[in-house]
C-alpha cells in the first residue's frame, strides 16, 4: 500500500448547512455535488474531502457513535503566517463557525487556533514556522 490518504470522508446531519458553509461561507468549489447524498471538495493535488449525508454514510460503513464530546480528530489546514491564521479564522466566523480556541503562540514555536463546522468537527488552522510545517505548504 501507498504511504498517501485519498479521502478524508465525515458523516454530515445536515448536507444543505454543510454546503452553505463549505461552498458558500468558505468560498470552496465542489468536484462532486450530489444532493442529499454527498458532497466533495478537493483539499490538495490528491486529496478529496468527502461530506457524507449521515444516513448514507451509515448505510455504506455502518453506524456512527454520537454522544457528548467531539470527535477525536481534527483536520488541519496550514498557511503562511501568523495573520493568515486570523484572517481564516475570520472568515470561517462569517460563513457561521464557532471559533473554539482563538488563535495563540504555541510552545512549540506555531501559531495556531481552531473553528469547529457546522458538525463541530474541529479544523486547526496553523502557521508552523518549522522546516515540517514548510512541507504542507503549496
Amino acid at each position: 500500500m501507498e504511504q498517501r490518504i485519498s479521502f478524508v470522508t465525515l458523516a454530515v446531519a445536515d448536507l444543505e448547512a454543510s454546503r452553505r458553509f463549505y461552498l458558500d461561507g468558505l468560498g470552496w468549489t465542489a468536484e462532486l455535488d450530489v444532493p442529499g447524498e454527498v458532497l466533495m471538495i478537493r483539499a490538495g493535488e490528491h486529496l478529496l474531502l468527502s461530506l457524507w449525508d449521515r444516513a448514507h454514510f451509515e448505510a455504506e460503513v455502518g453506524p456512527t457513535m454520537t454522544g457528548p464530546g467531539i470527535a477525536p480528530f481534527t483536520l488541519a489546514h496550514n498557511v503562511a503566517t501568523p495573520g493568515e491564521v486570523d484572517a481564516v479564522l475570520d472568515t470561517a466566523r462569517t460563513a457561521g463557525a464557532a471559533v473554539v480556541h482563538a488563535a495563540e503562540q504555541r510552545d512549540w514555536g506555531g501559531y495556531t487556533g481552531y473553528f469547529g463546522d457546522p458538525d463541530g468537527y474541529r479544523w486547526e488552522i496553523a502557521h508552523n514556522p518549522t522546516p515540517l510545517g514548510a512541507t504542507v505548504l503549496p
